[in-house]
């Protein structure tokens, strides 16, 4: 299925947007929502994002390769990158830039989709997510048991760090320094890594991340 944006005067909006789609059922979404494009599904309604920009993708790419290369290395579990879909609940179908699975609750080979919470998960925000990120997200990964979530935010150069457990689920900002994890025992970035530009040397970071975890 193919959304077009017009203005209007007729114009296809080419911006930043976060459109919703009412009147949908979780059935529909899985039937027709493209692969190729990032679309979520929230009780009855789907949630329709713009594509990536280049710095998005660069830098999701770049904590992709750092997580991933951090629990193949320790056998933890496995890393999936949206638009991967994670099932939170009926009628709560996320596709996250970037989630962990322990390897106890990974799904088969034959599945099409992550039943259940992740153990981390992590957004990179745009002005047009934002809230929705920060929000709306916060709420549904908190009520789904998702252990830990990060939002990057490279405009305003902060981590906003969310954990179950913890009052309200937000832990705090961090924008310079170390941000560990714990739902991935041993892994960390440096926040001042994801406000390079160009991004360091993602092979270099590694490295640092798998000595100091021994």
């Amino acid at each position: 299925m193919r959304v077009r944006l017009m203005t209007e005067s007729g114009e296809e909006i080419m911006g930043a947007f976060l459109l919703r789609l009412g009147g949908w059922t979780e059935a529909r979404y899985f039937e027709e929502a493209p692969e190729d494009h990032l679309w979520e599904f929230e009780d009855g309604e789907v949630i329709v994002h713009s594509p990536a920009t280049l710095s998005h993708q660069r830098l999701v790419g770049f904590l992709s390769f750092l997580l991933r290369g951090y629990v193949e290395a320790h056998g933890l579990g496995e890393v999936f990158n949206a638009p991967a879909v994670l099932r939170l609940r009926p009628g709560a179908v996320k596709e996250p830039d970037l989630f962990f699975v322990h390897r106890d609750r990974l799904p088969g080979s034959r599945s099409d989709w992550v039943e259940g919470p992740a153990d981390l998960v992590v957004e990179v925000v745009s002005p047009s997510t934002r809230r929705y990120d920060l929000e709306e997200k916060a709420r549904i990964y908190e009520e789904g048991g998702v252990r830990e979530y990060w939002v990057v935010d490279p405009e305003r150069q902060v981590v906003t760090i969310h954990r179950l457990g913890h009052p309200g689920y937000r832990v705090g900002e961090i924008s310079r320094g170390r941000i560990p994890s714990t739902a991935v025992p041993g892994f960390w970035i440096e926040a001042e890594w994801l406000w390079r530009d160009p991004l360091p040397a993602a092979l270099e970071c590694l490295r640092q991340i798998l000595e100091a975890s021994g």
